[in-house]
């Protein structure tokens, strides 16, 4: 296991919380791009998404190849009053989960990285491949918020 990817994974756990600095709440839930997600339901999405990535990654390091269940992600910003929960809190909650996570990886074996758990979706998914896929989420969406900053006029 590359070891500075938990790092880097690590590192991510004040980037959305920095993401939203200066912006008010009527710019936090703009449509900047029509047809995509506001900067706080992206917010809203990578808590949960985080947080269900922490679960699966404890339980692949700590039991006999659990079973990992997917969630639907656009369920849960239609249904899940994602529009109400104030997007600070929300980043408090993605930053506390991810150093602790972090802390918990850090402290595991290299050869806890190559166990593996099964997704009903995706099939075999080992420890290291969550690592990967979850730091690499948190850059996908920062694009996205980004860019809807720059269309606010409010580039970081």
């Amino acid at each position: 296991m590359n070891r500075e990817l938990i790092e880097r994974y690590a590192t991510g756990a004040d980037v959305l919380g920095k993401a939203i600095q200066g912006l008010d709440r009527a710019e936090l839930l703009a449509f900047p791009v029509p047809g995509t997600w506001s900067i706080q339901q992206i917010v809203l999405h990578m808590m949960d998404s985080d947080l269900i990535a922490s679960d699966r990654m404890k339980r692949v390091a700590a039991e006999d190849h659990p079973t990992l269940i997917g969630y639907n992600e656009t369920a849960f910003a239609k249904t899940l009053a994602y529009d109400h929960i104030p997007a600070q809190d929300a980043c408090e909650v993605f930053r506390l989960n991810r150093r602790i996570t972090a802390e918990l990886l850090r402290r595991l074996p290299d050869a806890a990285f190559s166990r593996t758990g099964h997704h009903n979706e995706r099939g075999e998914v080992s420890l290291e491949h969550f690592v990967v896929d979850y730091t690499g989420h948190l850059d996908h969406h920062m694009k996205f918020v980004h860019e809807k900053r720059k269309l606010l006029g409010k580039p970081l």
